[in-house]
Protein backbone atom coordinates (compact mmCIF):
# COMPACT_ATOMS: atom_id res chain seq x y z
CA UNK A 1 0.00 0.00 0.00
CA UNK A 2 1.43 3.39 -1.01
CA UNK A 3 1.82 6.27 1.44
CA UNK A 4 -0.92 8.95 1.49
CA UNK A 5 -0.01 12.06 -0.47
CA UNK A 6 -0.79 15.62 0.62
CA UNK A 7 -2.01 18.41 -1.62
CA UNK A 8 -3.63 21.81 -1.47
CA UNK A 9 -7.28 21.72 -2.48
CA UNK A 10 -8.16 24.76 -4.54
CA UNK A 11 -11.67 26.19 -3.96
CA UNK A 12 -12.22 25.90 -7.74
CA UNK A 13 -11.47 22.16 -7.59
CA UNK A 14 -15.08 21.04 -7.25
CA UNK A 15 -14.23 17.35 -7.03
CA UNK A 16 -11.59 17.90 -4.38
CA UNK A 17 -13.82 20.20 -2.35
CA UNK A 18 -16.70 17.74 -2.58
CA UNK A 19 -14.41 15.09 -1.09
CA UNK A 20 -13.33 17.47 1.69
CA UNK A 21 -16.98 18.32 2.42
CA UNK A 22 -17.94 14.64 2.51
CA UNK A 23 -15.06 13.86 4.87
CA UNK A 24 -15.98 16.73 7.18
CA UNK A 25 -19.65 15.73 7.09
CA UNK A 26 -18.87 12.15 8.12
CA UNK A 27 -17.09 13.55 11.16
CA UNK A 28 -20.03 15.83 12.03
CA UNK A 29 -18.36 19.02 10.75
CA UNK A 30 -19.32 21.47 8.01
CA UNK A 31 -16.83 23.54 6.04
CA UNK A 32 -16.34 26.98 7.58
CA UNK A 33 -17.31 29.94 5.41
CA UNK A 34 -14.06 31.71 6.36
CA UNK A 35 -11.15 29.77 4.84
CA UNK A 36 -8.17 30.92 2.81
CA UNK A 37 -6.26 27.63 2.44
CA UNK A 38 -7.32 23.98 2.50
CA UNK A 39 -5.25 20.82 2.18
CA UNK A 40 -6.01 17.11 2.22
CA UNK A 41 -4.25 13.77 2.42
CA UNK A 42 -5.33 11.36 -0.33
CA UNK A 43 -5.03 7.59 -0.43
CA UNK A 44 -3.82 5.53 -3.40
CA UNK A 45 -7.30 5.69 -4.92
CA UNK A 46 -7.32 9.49 -4.77
CA UNK A 47 -9.85 9.64 -1.93
CA UNK A 48 -9.48 12.32 0.75
CA UNK A 49 -8.75 10.66 4.10
CA UNK A 50 -7.69 13.70 6.19
CA UNK A 51 -8.08 17.44 5.84
CA UNK A 52 -7.38 20.79 7.51
CA UNK A 53 -7.61 24.47 6.68
CA UNK A 54 -6.44 27.96 7.61
CA UNK A 55 -8.01 31.37 7.90
CA UNK A 56 -5.76 34.29 8.77
CA UNK A 57 -3.71 33.16 11.76
CA UNK A 58 -6.11 30.36 12.72
CA UNK A 59 -6.14 26.63 11.96
CA UNK A 60 -9.54 25.00 11.49
CA UNK A 61 -11.76 22.37 9.86
CA UNK A 62 -9.81 19.23 10.76
CA UNK A 63 -11.11 15.75 10.03
CA UNK A 64 -9.69 12.24 9.59
CA UNK A 65 -11.58 9.37 8.04
CA UNK A 66 -12.82 6.90 10.63
CA UNK A 67 -11.09 4.10 8.73
CA UNK A 68 -7.72 5.80 9.22
CA UNK A 69 -7.90 6.91 12.84
CA UNK A 70 -4.69 6.31 14.80
CA UNK A 71 -2.39 6.52 11.77
CA UNK A 72 -0.95 9.94 12.60
CA UNK A 73 -2.63 11.61 9.63
CA UNK A 74 -3.90 14.63 11.56
CA UNK A 75 -0.39 15.24 12.84
CA UNK A 76 0.82 15.36 9.23
CA UNK A 77 -1.94 17.79 8.25
CA UNK A 78 -1.25 20.15 11.15
CA UNK A 79 2.51 20.04 10.58
CA UNK A 80 1.90 21.03 6.95
CA UNK A 81 -0.46 23.85 7.93
CA UNK A 82 2.04 25.23 10.45
CA UNK A 83 4.74 25.18 7.76
CA UNK A 84 2.38 26.85 5.29
CA UNK A 85 1.51 29.56 7.81
CA UNK A 86 5.22 30.19 8.44
CA UNK A 87 5.76 30.58 4.68
CA UNK A 88 3.35 33.51 4.68
CA UNK A 89 4.74 35.08 7.84
CA UNK A 90 2.20 33.76 10.35
CA UNK A 91 4.02 32.33 13.36
CA UNK A 92 1.59 33.07 16.23
CA UNK A 93 -1.22 30.64 15.52
CA UNK A 94 -4.61 29.99 17.09
CA UNK A 95 -7.17 27.24 16.87
CA UNK A 96 -10.56 26.32 18.25
CA UNK A 97 -11.33 22.71 18.96
CA UNK A 98 -13.88 20.54 20.68
CA UNK A 99 -13.18 20.08 24.37
CA UNK A 100 -12.59 16.34 23.95
CA UNK A 101 -9.76 16.88 21.43
CA UNK A 102 -7.93 19.70 23.23
CA UNK A 103 -5.41 17.27 24.76
CA UNK A 104 -4.33 16.13 21.29
CA UNK A 105 -3.49 19.70 20.28
CA UNK A 106 -1.74 20.30 23.60
CA UNK A 107 0.57 17.41 22.68
CA UNK A 108 1.36 19.29 19.44
CA UNK A 109 2.47 22.40 21.32
CA UNK A 110 -0.76 24.40 21.63
CA UNK A 111 -1.70 26.02 24.93
CA UNK A 112 -5.17 26.68 26.28
CA UNK A 113 -6.37 30.28 26.51
CA UNK A 114 -9.99 29.68 27.51
CA UNK A 115 -12.77 27.10 27.24
CA UNK A 116 -16.50 26.73 27.41
CA UNK A 117 -16.96 23.47 29.26
CA UNK A 118 -18.27 20.66 27.14
CA UNK A 119 -18.21 22.72 23.96
CA UNK A 120 -14.96 24.25 22.74
CA UNK A 121 -11.45 25.36 23.64
CA UNK A 122 -9.45 28.35 22.33
CA UNK A 123 -5.71 27.60 22.01
CA UNK A 124 -2.48 29.21 20.76
CA UNK A 125 0.99 27.92 19.92
CA UNK A 126 2.84 30.27 22.30
CA UNK A 127 3.13 29.30 25.93
CA UNK A 128 3.54 32.91 27.04
CA UNK A 129 1.16 34.50 24.53
CA UNK A 130 -1.93 35.30 26.58
CA UNK A 131 -0.05 35.44 29.93
CA UNK A 132 2.32 37.98 28.35
CA UNK A 133 -0.64 40.03 27.09
CA UNK A 134 -2.12 40.03 30.60
CA UNK A 135 1.18 41.23 32.09
CA UNK A 136 1.25 44.16 29.70
CA UNK A 137 -2.33 45.04 30.64
CA UNK A 138 -1.48 44.86 34.33
CA UNK A 139 0.96 47.75 33.89
CA UNK A 140 -2.00 50.03 33.07
CA UNK A 141 -3.93 49.23 36.24
CA UNK A 142 -4.83 52.29 38.34
CA UNK A 143 -6.23 52.66 41.84
CA UNK A 144 -9.96 53.18 42.33
CA UNK A 145 -12.99 51.84 40.50
CA UNK A 146 -12.41 50.43 37.01
CA UNK A 147 -14.84 49.62 34.20
CA UNK A 148 -14.41 48.38 30.62
CA UNK A 149 -15.87 48.72 27.15
CA UNK A 150 -15.07 46.66 24.06
CA UNK A 151 -15.86 48.32 20.72
CA UNK A 152 -15.16 47.94 17.03
CA UNK A 153 -15.99 51.58 16.18
CA UNK A 154 -16.46 51.04 12.46
CA UNK A 155 -16.37 54.09 12.50
CA UNK A 156 -16.49 56.00 15.83
CA UNK A 157 -19.87 57.75 16.22
CA UNK A 158 -21.62 60.05 18.67
CA UNK A 159 -23.26 56.88 19.98
CA UNK A 160 -19.86 55.44 20.88
CA UNK A 161 -18.86 58.74 22.43
CA UNK A 162 -22.03 58.85 24.52
CA UNK A 163 -21.40 55.32 25.80
CA UNK A 164 -17.81 56.18 26.77
CA UNK A 165 -18.85 59.38 28.52
CA UNK A 166 -21.56 57.62 30.53
CA UNK A 167 -19.27 54.78 31.55
CA UNK A 168 -16.39 57.11 32.43
CA UNK A 169 -18.64 59.13 34.73
CA UNK A 170 -19.17 55.98 36.84
CA UNK A 171 -15.54 55.08 37.50
CA UNK A 172 -11.99 56.28 38.07
CA UNK A 173 -10.55 54.35 35.12
CA UNK A 174 -12.29 53.19 31.95
CA UNK A 175 -10.38 50.53 30.03
CA UNK A 176 -11.49 50.88 26.41
CA UNK A 177 -10.60 47.92 24.18
CA UNK A 178 -10.60 48.39 20.40
CA UNK A 179 -11.06 45.31 18.22
CA UNK A 180 -7.72 45.01 16.44
CA UNK A 181 -8.48 42.78 13.47
CA UNK A 182 -8.75 44.33 10.04
CA UNK A 183 -12.01 42.64 9.11
CA UNK A 184 -14.06 45.85 8.99
CA UNK A 185 -14.57 48.52 6.36
CA UNK A 186 -12.42 50.93 8.36
CA UNK A 187 -8.89 49.62 9.02
CA UNK A 188 -7.73 49.22 12.60
CA UNK A 189 -5.25 52.12 12.44
CA UNK A 190 -8.03 54.49 11.35
CA UNK A 191 -10.53 53.18 13.90
CA UNK A 192 -8.00 53.50 16.72
CA UNK A 193 -7.12 57.06 15.72
CA UNK A 194 -10.80 58.05 15.63
CA UNK A 195 -11.40 56.54 19.08
CA UNK A 196 -8.32 58.33 20.46
CA UNK A 197 -9.46 61.67 19.04
CA UNK A 198 -13.11 61.17 20.00
CA UNK A 199 -12.28 60.36 23.64
CA UNK A 200 -9.35 62.75 24.17
CA UNK A 201 -11.52 64.94 26.43
CA UNK A 202 -12.23 62.05 28.84
CA UNK A 203 -9.30 61.65 31.28
CA UNK A 204 -10.51 58.34 32.73
CA UNK A 205 -10.02 56.51 29.41
CA UNK A 206 -7.13 54.09 28.91
CA UNK A 207 -7.03 52.63 25.39
CA UNK A 208 -6.03 49.04 24.63
CA UNK A 209 -5.70 46.95 21.49
CA UNK A 210 -7.67 43.73 21.77
CA UNK A 211 -4.92 41.89 19.94
CA UNK A 212 -5.88 38.35 18.92
CA UNK A 213 -7.61 37.52 22.19
CA UNK A 214 -10.96 39.25 22.10
CA UNK A 215 -12.65 37.29 19.38
CA UNK A 216 -14.33 38.60 16.24
CA UNK A 217 -17.12 36.95 14.29
CA UNK A 218 -14.71 36.57 11.37
CA UNK A 219 -12.18 34.45 13.23
CA UNK A 220 -14.60 32.56 15.42
CA UNK A 221 -15.33 29.16 13.85
CA UNK A 222 -18.83 27.93 13.18
CA UNK A 223 -18.05 24.58 11.65
CA UNK A 224 -18.62 22.30 14.63
CA UNK A 225 -21.59 24.07 16.22
CA UNK A 226 -25.12 23.15 15.20
CA UNK A 227 -26.82 26.41 14.31
CA UNK A 228 -26.36 30.18 14.15
CA UNK A 229 -27.73 30.80 17.63
CA UNK A 230 -25.32 28.24 19.09
CA UNK A 231 -22.44 29.85 17.18
CA UNK A 232 -23.23 33.31 18.58
CA UNK A 233 -23.66 31.99 22.11
CA UNK A 234 -20.50 29.92 21.83
CA UNK A 235 -18.50 32.95 20.71
CA UNK A 236 -19.98 35.12 23.45
CA UNK A 237 -19.35 32.59 26.22
CA UNK A 238 -15.78 31.95 25.10
CA UNK A 239 -15.11 35.67 24.72
CA UNK A 240 -16.45 36.24 28.23
CA UNK A 241 -14.09 33.59 29.63
CA UNK A 242 -11.19 35.56 28.09
CA UNK A 243 -12.60 38.84 29.36
CA UNK A 244 -12.95 37.50 32.91
CA UNK A 245 -9.18 36.95 33.06
CA UNK A 246 -8.56 40.42 31.66
CA UNK A 247 -10.97 41.93 34.18
CA UNK A 248 -9.25 40.14 37.07
CA UNK A 249 -5.87 41.62 36.09
CA UNK A 250 -7.28 45.15 35.71
CA UNK A 251 -9.66 44.85 38.69
CA UNK A 252 -12.59 45.72 36.43
CA UNK A 253 -15.92 45.59 38.22
CA UNK A 254 -18.27 46.62 35.37
CA UNK A 255 -18.56 46.19 31.61
CA UNK A 256 -20.63 48.68 29.65
CA UNK A 257 -22.41 48.29 26.32
CA UNK A 258 -25.07 50.05 24.31
CA UNK A 259 -28.39 48.32 23.82
CA UNK A 260 -28.80 46.81 20.37
CA UNK A 261 -32.02 47.64 18.48
CA UNK A 262 -30.75 46.46 15.09
CA UNK A 263 -28.43 43.43 15.19
CA UNK A 264 -29.77 40.12 16.46
CA UNK A 265 -26.17 38.92 16.89
CA UNK A 266 -25.18 41.78 19.20
CA UNK A 267 -28.48 41.59 21.05
CA UNK A 268 -27.91 37.91 21.84
CA UNK A 269 -24.30 38.65 22.76
CA UNK A 270 -25.45 41.28 25.24
CA UNK A 271 -27.94 38.87 26.79
CA UNK A 272 -25.18 36.30 27.35
CA UNK A 273 -22.99 38.97 28.99
CA UNK A 274 -25.88 39.95 31.24
CA UNK A 275 -26.19 36.31 32.30
CA UNK A 276 -22.51 35.38 32.67
CA UNK A 277 -20.59 38.44 33.86
CA UNK A 278 -22.36 38.78 37.24
CA UNK A 279 -21.28 35.21 38.04
CA UNK A 280 -17.71 36.55 38.06
CA UNK A 281 -18.63 39.59 40.13
CA UNK A 282 -18.67 41.90 37.09
CA UNK A 283 -21.69 44.16 36.67
CA UNK A 284 -23.08 44.38 33.15
CA UNK A 285 -24.47 47.81 32.30
CA UNK A 286 -26.49 48.18 29.10
CA UNK A 287 -27.62 51.72 28.30
CA UNK A 288 -30.01 53.08 25.64
CA UNK A 289 -28.39 54.18 22.41
CA UNK A 290 -27.90 57.88 21.77
CA UNK A 291 -30.48 59.08 19.24
CA UNK A 292 -30.76 61.52 16.38
CA UNK A 293 -34.29 62.60 15.46
CA UNK A 294 -35.77 59.64 17.29
CA UNK A 295 -33.50 57.07 15.64
CA UNK A 296 -30.70 55.22 17.44
CA UNK A 297 -27.26 56.22 16.21
CA UNK A 298 -25.23 53.27 14.95
CA UNK A 299 -22.10 52.67 12.90
CA UNK A 300 -24.33 50.82 10.44
CA UNK A 301 -26.43 53.93 9.79
CA UNK A 302 -23.26 55.99 9.42
CA UNK A 303 -21.92 53.58 6.80
CA UNK A 304 -25.27 53.71 4.98
CA UNK A 305 -25.04 57.50 4.86
CA UNK A 306 -21.51 57.26 3.51
CA UNK A 307 -22.58 54.80 0.82
CA UNK A 308 -25.43 57.09 -0.22
CA UNK A 309 -23.40 60.30 0.02
CA UNK A 310 -25.73 61.75 2.67
CA UNK A 311 -23.21 63.96 4.48
CA UNK A 312 -25.93 66.18 5.96
CA UNK A 313 -27.34 63.31 8.03
CA UNK A 314 -23.84 62.01 8.67
CA UNK A 315 -22.79 65.23 10.39
CA UNK A 316 -25.47 64.71 13.03
CA UNK A 317 -24.24 61.21 13.94
CA UNK A 318 -20.45 61.54 14.27
CA UNK A 319 -18.15 63.82 16.28
CA UNK A 320 -16.18 66.50 14.44
CA UNK A 321 -13.00 64.43 14.62
CA UNK A 322 -14.67 61.58 12.74
CA UNK A 323 -16.27 63.98 10.26
CA UNK A 324 -12.91 65.58 9.52
CA UNK A 325 -11.48 62.17 8.71
CA UNK A 326 -14.44 61.09 6.59
CA UNK A 327 -14.28 64.25 4.47
CA UNK A 328 -10.49 64.09 4.09
CA UNK A 329 -8.28 62.23 1.59
CA UNK A 330 -7.30 59.39 3.98
CA UNK A 331 -10.86 58.06 3.99
CA UNK A 332 -11.26 57.89 0.23
CA UNK A 333 -10.17 54.22 -0.16
CA UNK A 334 -12.68 53.20 2.52
CA UNK A 335 -15.45 55.25 0.93
CA UNK A 336 -14.74 53.73 -2.46
CA UNK A 337 -15.09 50.24 -0.96
CA UNK A 338 -18.33 51.23 0.80
CA UNK A 339 -19.86 52.56 -2.41
CA UNK A 340 -19.24 49.24 -4.14
CA UNK A 341 -20.52 47.06 -1.29
CA UNK A 342 -24.04 45.70 -1.00
CA UNK A 343 -23.49 44.83 2.67
CA UNK A 344 -22.64 47.89 4.75
CA UNK A 345 -24.88 46.98 7.70
CA UNK A 346 -23.77 44.98 10.79
CA UNK A 347 -20.36 43.89 9.52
Amino acid sequence: MSEPWLSQVDPKDLRGMAQVDALLSREGIRRDRNLDYTCALFDEDGQAIATGSCFGNTLRCFAVSGAHQGEGLLNQVITHLIEYQASRGQFHLFLYTKAETARFFADLGFHEIARVDGKLVFMENRRDGFPGYLRQLEKTRRPGRSAAIVMNANPFTLGHQHLVEQAAASCDTLHLFIVSEDRSFFPFAARKKLVEQGTAHIPQVVLHDCGPYIISSATFPSYFLKDEKEVIEGQARLDIQVFKRIAAVLEVSARWAGEEPFSQVTRLYNSVMAEELPKAGIRFVEIPRAQEQGQAISASSVRSCLKNGDFESLGKMVPKTTMDYLTGPDAEPVLAKLRLSDHVVHD
